[in-house]
Parts: C-alpha cells; sequence; structure tokens
C-alpha cells in the first residue's frame, strides 16, 4: 500500500531541491572557479578535483545511505544527511587552503547524496510505472531549474563579496532543508516494506549490481554524465579565458543550458504514453551522440562559437530525456531495494562524471578540444552500450 501524502506540492518542490544537491554543490560556485584559482594558489587541474571530490562524495555517500534507508526508513538518514552538507559548506566557507576545502568538498558530497539517492527512493515508494515517469519528469525538471539560477546567482555573489560567501549561502540553504524536511516530509517508507536485517539490504545492493537490464540503465546513463560533468568542468574556462565572456556573460550562457534541461524533461513527461521509455531513452542518446560528434568536428576545425553554443545546448538537454527514463526504468526494476537501486543509478552518474571532470583541466584548458574530446567520448561509449544491450534490458 502507498503512504498517504499531504502538502504533496510543497514536497514535490522539497524533493526536487533535495534531487539538485549535485547543481547546488557545482553551479552556484562555477563562476568564482578562476577566482578560487588565483585566490587559494591552485592549479586549474587541483581546482577541478574540487568538482571531483564533490561527486566522489555524492556517489560514496549513496552507497552507504540508500541501503541505510531501505533498513531505517527515508526520513531519519536525509535529515542527516542534510546536517552534514550544512556544517561542511560552513568549513569551506571559512577556510582559504585548497587541501582543507578538498576534504569539506568530500563532506559536503556524502551529506549531499542524502537527498540525491532518497529523493528518487521516496518518488519510487510513492509511485510506479508510468506514473513513476511523469513524476520524476516534474522533480528533473525542478532539478533543472538550479542549473539556471545557480551560475547567475554565483556571478551575483562574486560582485557583493568574496566565493566564500558562496558556501555560506549553501550552509544556509541547507540549514532550510532541514527545517521542511523535519515539518512537511512523511515517513514513506512503512516498516513492514523495510529490510529486516541491514546485512539485508547490503546483499540486496550485490543483487542489482548482478543483473545485466538494470546496470544497463545505470552506466548508460553515468556514460551520458560523463559528457555532462566534461561540459561543466571545462565550459567556465573555454568561456571565460578562451572566448573572453565575463562571468556574467558566461552565466548567462550556462543559465540557457540549464533551461534546455527543463524543457527537454518536460517534454519527455509530455510523451510518456505516446512513447515508452526505452524509445525515448534510445532518441536522446542519439542525438546526443551526434551533437558530440559536431562539438569535435567544429573544436578541430572552425571553433566557431555559436556552433559549439548550439551543439553543448543540446548535449546538455539530452541529459534531461536520459536522466527521467533511465532512473524510472531502473528504479521499476528495484523491487524492495529502492534505496539500493537509487544509490547505484546515483553511483553511476557522479563516478563517472567524477572520473571525467579533472580530464579536462589535464588536458588543457586553453581551447575547446579537450572538453569536445571527452564529451564524445563519453556519449559514443553511452551509444554503444545502450545499442548493444536495450533488447535485453
Amino acid at each position: 500500500m502507498k503512504p498517504a501524502v499531504k502538502h504533496r506540492f510543497l514536497m514535490l518542490g522539497l524533493l526536487g531541491t533535495l534531487s539538485a544537491f549535485g547543481p547546488l554543490s557545482m553551479d552556484l560556485y562555477l563562476p568564482a572557479l578562476p577566482v578560487i584559482q588565483h585566490d587559494v594558489n591552485a592549479s586549474a587541474t587541483l581546482i577541478q578535483m574540487t568538482i571531483t571530490m564533490s561527486l566522489l562524495g555524492l556517489a560514496g555517500g549513496q552507497l552507504i545511505i540508500g541501503p541505510l534507508s531501505d533498513h531505517y526508513g527515508r526520513k531519519w538518514p536525509l535529515i542527516s544527511g542534510l546536517v552534514l552538507f550544512t556544517l561542511a559548506s560552513l568549513g569551506i566557507a571559512l577556510s582559504n587552503n585548497i587541501w582543507v576545502i578538498l576534504l569539506l568538498r568530500l563532506i559536503q558530497g556524502i551529506g549531499g547524496s542524502a537527498g540525491q539517492v532518497l529523493s528518487r527512493s521516496i518518488a519510487r515508494d510513492l509511485f510506479s510505472g508510468h506514473e513513476l515517469t511523469r513524476y520524476l519528469s516534474v522533480l528533473m525538471a525542478i532539478n533543472g531549474i538550479f542549473p539556471i539560477i545557480s551560475p547567475v546567482l554565483g556571478s551575483g555573489i562574486l560582485t557583493l563579496t568574496d566565493w566564500n560567501g558562496i558556501f555560506y549561502l549553501l550552509a544556509a540553504i541547507g540549514a532550510i532543508l532541514i527545517v521542511l524536511a523535519l515539518t512537511i516530509l512523511p515517513e514513506t517508507l512503512m516498516v513492514d516494506q523495510r529490510t529486516q536485517a541491514i546485512g539485508h539490504a547490503f546483499r540486496g545492493m550485490g543483487e542489482l549490481v548482478k543483473t545485466k537490464s538494470f546496470m544497463t540503465y545505470v552506466l548508460t546513463q553515468g556514460l551520458v554524465y560523463g559528457a555532462l560533468f566534461s561540459y561543466i568542468s571545462g565550459s567556465t574556462f573555454v568561456y571565460q579565458q578562451y572566448y573572453g565572456l565575463s562571468a556574467g556573460v558566461f552565466s548567462i550562457f550556462y543559465a540557457v543550458n540549464g533551461l534546455g534541461i527543463v524543457l527537454i524533461t518536460k517534454l519527455t513527461g509530455n510523451l510518456i504514453g505516446k512513447y515508452t521509455e526505452k524509445q525515448l531513452l534510445s532518441v536522446a542518446i542519439t542525438i546526443g551522440t551526434l551533437a558530440g560528434g559536431v562539438l569535435l568536428a567544429n573544436a578541430l576545425t572552425l571553433n566557431n562559437f555559436w556552433i559549439m553554443v548550439v551543439g553543448l545546448w543540446i548535449v546538455v538537454g539530452m541529459v534531461g530525456m536520459v536522466n527521467t527514463t533511465a532512473t524510472s526504468l531502473g528504479m521499476q526494476q528495484s523491487g524492495q531495494q529502492a534505496g539500493s537501486a537509487s544509490a547505484l543509478l546515483g553511483l553511476g552518474m557522479n563516478a563517472i562524471g567524477g572520473i571525467m571532470s579533472p580530464l579536462v583541466g589535464a588536458f588543457g584548458t586553453t581551447s575547446p578540444l579537450p572538453m569536445a574530446s571527452l564529451i564524445i567520448a563519453a556519449e559514443l561509449a553511452a551509444y554503444l552500450l545502450w545499442t548493444m544491450n536495450k533488447q535485453t534490458a
């Protein structure tokens, strides 16, 4: 029996915000990366490692919090993670040492992982089938708002104060979410639906890893996120240092790409019922791969700014369709292991994204070529994986 939900619209907004800890943790401070690099006297690769550490925390934390939530319920693991996120954000705001920042970014990611993994788990507790896909499309459209507003807000903060102020804001957001979670979020996993022993919860995750169809969704989505984070990690340097845009103008282009995620995610929800999740996933992966190829060809030849802008908009926008359909298909296979399934989906996204992010800096930030090369590599790998396995997924 699905639990009854009060304050449905408020809870939808809360879950959408909780699912957006990736954008909240990264997009808000992207315009400040060159400033942080100067202030802490670190290399571009080390600065991009602040993205990687957050992603590793987001990935690793989900592997713990997901199974724990299958045993203890959703609410208190979520609140514990929010407290950790808030304290780590405050610590970063008070630091100017790159090594301390890297450690706290890892801890911040672990705390933030609770919001990511449990927003999906709570949705699975409440819905199933096409209804779950439609709900996830709304949830992820809310999620997609944050890449639009975050860099604009981040660049605005930089006009008023230094980059530390961005992390004070993240700490404040974490504190607000703690209050909202305590007051309006119900427990959605009833006691009789929980795994009876904590060991069973972790073994259930192992069974999911052995399921080829489930892991196809995990890895396909993860590789598309690898392309997304190649863009996230490289775009601030390409736009600002190679093409000479200011932080404010960069944030506008970044926001437009975020709007693409919102629009494509909303379109996905509207198309469900007319087309299956698998059909939409195939279309999104194919279009993303073609756009990645255009980006690489442009970087090797014309280096035309507007071709790059359009290509990136398509690549980023298709993430919305991949995310909605792959998450729904994966969660529908979870049975009573929704927390574990959500954790593995999150692991794929954040771990592969974390691997790709520093590679942009390692290969160089003085041209669009490293970013474009990594985007097409990830997109092509996702396309090949899905094409070879979609019949059995």
